[in-house]
This record gives C-alpha cells, sequence and structure tokens, in this order.
C-alpha cells in the first residue's frame, strides 16, 4: 500500500520540479557518501548530521527523487578523528565510488580529509565545518556553514547589548583547529568592539576539571564568559562555572548550539548566548516543516547541524537537476562541482546562497556559505531568539 503525500512532501515536490531537479526518466541509483562522527565525543553532531541528511533524502525520495532517480545515502563512521576520516573518504571514493561527499564533522578532520576529495576531483560538502580556510584547500569543497569569523561578530552584538557586559574573560580550547579558529574570530570581534579582556585562559580536549581556569575567571571580575568550546567540554564548563558561583552569561560559537546542552548541563545550561542561520524558534514555513518531520521521525528536537545537514541535501539535489547524468562517474563528479556554485535555496535554515572563496596565493578556491545569523538564549531548556 503507498501512503499518499502529505502537504509539505507535496510541497517540496512540486519546488523541486520548478527547479527541474524532478522529471521522468527512468528511475536508478544515484549514490552519495557522508563521513560523519556517530561515535565518540563528536557523535552529538555527527548523529544529528546523519538524520538531516536521512531526512531529506527520505523526503526528496518520496517526492519522486532526482528528475526520477532515487538518492542513495551511504554514511560511514569517522569518529571525529583525522586518521579516521582520511580512511573513510577513501573508501567512500574509490572503493564505494559515491559520487559526492558530505563531511566530515569536525574541522580537525576536514583539514586533513578534504584533500583526499579535491585530489580525486569529488565533490565534498561540509555542513559543520566552521574553521577559517577549510574552503581554500580546493575547488571541489563547499560548505553551507557557516564560518565562525562571519557569525561570532553578530553573536557578541547581540549578546552584548542585552546583557550590558562591559568587560568579558576568554576561556577556549587551545588544541582544535575549530576552537582555536572561534578564539581568533572571537579575538578579532572584541578588539573591534573595544570590548575590554580580563583574562584568557585554555583548555585542551578531554578535560574534565576546568576549575582553576574558572576561579581565574570569577577573579577577574568579567560580566560574561566568551567560550569556544566543543560541547563535550563545554556542557562541563558552564556547570562548574555554576557551582562556583559564577552566574555571569556564556557567549559561545558554533560547537555549544545544540540541544545536547540542555541534556549535559541541565538546570545550568541557562544564559548561554549562540549565533547561527538557523534558530528552532524560527518561525519560516520551511523551518516549521523541517522542524515538525525531524521531530516526529526521530522523536527529538532538531540542532543547528541536522539542520544544515538537511538544507545541505536540497542544494546538492538541486545541482543535480541541472545536469544529466551520463554514467561516467568522473564526468558526473565534474558535472556536480560546475553546476553547484550557482545554486540558490530558501530552507530550514533560511536564504542560502555560495560565495567563492581563495587560497593563500590569492587564487579561487572553493565555495562558502553567505547567510545572515540568527543570535538565540538558553531559557528553561529552551532557545530563545533575540535580535
Amino acid at each position: 500500500m503507498t501512503r499518499p503525500l502529505t502537504f509539505a512532501t507535496r510541497a517540496l515536490f512540486t519546488a523541486l520540479v520548478a527547479a527541474g531537479a524532478i522529471g521522468s526518466a527512468a528511475a536508478a541509483d544515484i549514490k552519495i557518501g557522508a563521513a560523519e562522527a556517530l561515535s565518540g565525543p563528536a557523535g552529538q553532531y555527527g548523529q544529528s548530521i546523519r538524520n538531516g541528511l536521512q531526512l531529506a533524502v527520505d523526503e526528496i525520495n518520496a517526492a519522486g527523487g532526482v528528475k526520477g532517480n532515487k538518492l542513495v545515502l551511504q554514511v560511514e563512521d569517522e569518529q571525529g578523528k583525522k586518521e579516521q576520516a582520511i580512511d573513510v573518504f577513501k573508501k567512500l571514493i574509490f572503493q564505494d565510488k559515491v559520487l559526492m561527499l558530505f563531511g566530515p564533522t569536525l574541522s580537525n578532520s576536514a583539514q586533513a580529509a578534504d584533500p583526499i576529495a579535491q585530489g580525486a576531483k569529488v565533490v565534498v560538502f561540509g555542513t559543520s565545518n566552521t574553521a577559517d580556510g577549510i574552503t581554500s584547500i580546493g575547488d571541489y569543497v563547499f560548505r553551507n556553514s557557516v564560518t565562525e569569523a562571519d557569525v561570532l561578530p553578530e553573536t557578541l552584538r547581540v549578546a552584548l547589548k542585552h546583557t550590558g557586559a562591559k568587560k568579558v574573560a576568554v576561556l577556549y580550547g587551545n588544541d582544535d583547529v575549530f576552537t582555536k579558529s572561534g578564539y581568533d574570530a572571537f579575538k578579532k570581534a572584541l578588539e573591534t568592539l573595544k570590548v575590554p579582556v580580563t583574562t584568557t585562559e585554555t583548555f585542551a580536549k578531554g578535560d574534565v576539571d576546568f576549575k582553576a581556569q574558572l576561579t581565574k575567571i570569577k577573579a577577574s571580575g568579567a560580566d560574561a564568559i566568551v567560550l569556544s568550546a566543543l560541547i563535550a567540554e563545554g556542557a562541563p564548563i558552564m556547570v562548574q562555572a555554576r557551582q562556583l558561583g559564577l552566574d555571569v552569561p556564556f557567549i559561545g560559537g558554533n560547537g555549544m548550539n545544540s540541544v545536547k546542552i540542555f541534556d549535559l548541563a541541565k538546570e545550568k545550561s541557562d544564559n548561554l548566548w549562540v549565533g547561527s542561520p538557523w534558530a528552532l524558534g524560527s518561525q519560516t514555513k520551511e523551518n516549521q516543516h523541517f522542524v515538525v518531520a525531524y521531530t516526529q521521525k526521530y522523536k527529538s528536537a532538531p540542532d543547528q547541524f541536522g539542520a544544515q545537514a538537511y538544507d545541505a541535501v536540497a542544494i546538492v539535489a538541486a545541482a543535480l537537476g541541472k545536469i544529466k547524468l551520463t554514467g561516467n562517474l568522473d564526468t558526473d563528479r565534474q558535472a556536480l562541482r560546475d553546476a553547484l556554485p550557482a545554486v540558490t535555496h530558501t530552507g530550514a535554515t533560511g536564504p542560502f546562497k555560495f560565495r567563492q572563496t581563495t587560497n593563500k596565493d590569492g587564487k579561487p578556491a572553493g565555495y562558502d556559505a553567505q547567510q545572515a545569523a540568527i543570535v538565540s538564549v538558553t531559557k528553561g531548556g529552551k532557545y530563545s531568539i533575540e535580535q
């Protein structure tokens, strides 16, 4: 028995037909790969990404696929480790012969593995990498995750406006590409805004005791803490800060923008400010459809990482709708790369388009996301949008 299409799925079908992504050609499989951290400390992000990817694939296939062709998603666990990401990329590209790749989850892994895709001339599409320089690797490297350099100045501006903080302490992970890049972006934004920094403290991945750093921060008299961290360390930092009586606002980067903060920090999660093109409370019809569909399918609320992954599949589907697949893998990989830069899309994360970046020599390279940030604050186990 065939289920009738929901209103939302019919709407998606209509949009894809209009974009030329759905037609009546004979059905075939379009194999796409994903290298994501499904286990390890970064698994909290990778599992959301996998869910967002699969939800979009299922909806597109239910609506007729791409020109009648079915998307087939193959997800491999890269564990949030650089060496594993490289191995997974090689497997998906050379053994499984996927048309293109999503991932990896962390910027550390992207810096290590993306050159494999670039060298093989296979599109790699990051949905969660936000460190500077990822797309400078080459012209097959794309992402729809907005860089920390673009988001953090707006996060700071809105948070400082609402909290009235005049001076801040900075705390960041100094052994990770993403958290160090976030620190650099925060530092630059604080200098631009002329916000005094009372102290700068560091930690490493895997640390569990942050009381020494937090005690120094408390003694410094900071009105807020600027935090560049992955949630595995960021959540206990918030808990330990509250235990020390440090009840100031936290202003976080991309790594802290996850509903997992409510599970990990419980009632200590209040007063965390984060920015992203996506917010759970966004009332656009595209986001409302995504939130309902994701929640129904996975029995939990989505986060930024699931939303960006969901939109990424639609962006790739739109590009596939503009090309004729020949069955020659090299030819089809090149055609997809050539079609992607011109794609625009309005999805769960709002209006989207690409902008080309340059490499260290100033030559054209890969493609970053161009989107506006939405700033939210945690209150009572929920995110609330602020302007």
